[in-house]
């Protein structure tokens, strides 16, 4: 209820055991995918006090890996289509997608310090890189994924090359310059090179 009177708008999931009251039916019978599209007030007095005004209840037919489930999503919205409702879930599945991307390959579940504003910077800051490197990979055609794009980089972060050639050879089997390890390279504290 705090983000309604803040003018958020939310979609989510509805629970089997979830008590309502229809207030009004937004829809006659079946429409394409969508089943019910009703406006509704929840019963049950804790989840009424928690949120006393309606709420909209759109039971439809979604394709889940291949196959056709019934699902019931409640929204404040009381204003969208009740198929961009549906479709509004269904994208929250490839903003979870991203976000996983982005914690697994830019190490963003380490947090330096755990107050609000070094976490908000380091989440821009992480949000920054990854924009960037997709945009390297998009200008370099780089036909690899994401997560070798960015070891490669971090393997190469401390050296002076030119990212575009390093990226246009990469992986493949030409006669071009590799990158290689030589013995000055390496520091090995009492041994002389």
């Amino acid at each position: 209820y705090e983000l309604t009177q803040r003018g958020v708008f939310w979609v989510t999931r509805a629970k089997d055991n979830m008590a309502f009251r229809v207030y009004r039916k937004r829809q006659r019978g079946r429409k394409g995918t969508i089943l019910r599209d009703d406006t509704i007030f929840l019963k049950v007095g804790k989840s009424r006090d928690q949120h006393p005004v309606c709420l909209r209840r759109i039971v439809a037919e979604v394709e889940v890996d291949g196959k056709t489930v019934v699902m019931t999503f409640i929204t404040n919205n009381l204003d969208w289509a009740a198929g961009s409702v549906c479709d509004l879930y269904k994208s929250r599945w490839l903003i979870e997608v991203f976000f996983k991307k982005i914690k697994q390959t830019l190490q963003v579940c380490d947090f330096l310090r755990h107050s609000k504003h070094p976490i908000r910077w380091q989440l821009w800051a992480a949000l920054l890189l990854y924009v960037l490197l997709r945009f390297q990979q998009w200008c370099w055609k780089w036909p690899h994924s994401f997560t070798r794009l960015f070891t490669l980089l971090r393997g190469i972060a401390w050296d002076r090359y030119d990212l575009g050639e390093i990226l246009s050879f990469y992986g493949t089997a030409g006669e071009r310059w590799r990158m290689k390890t030589c013995p000055q390279t390496a520091y090995l504290p009492g041994l002389a090179p």
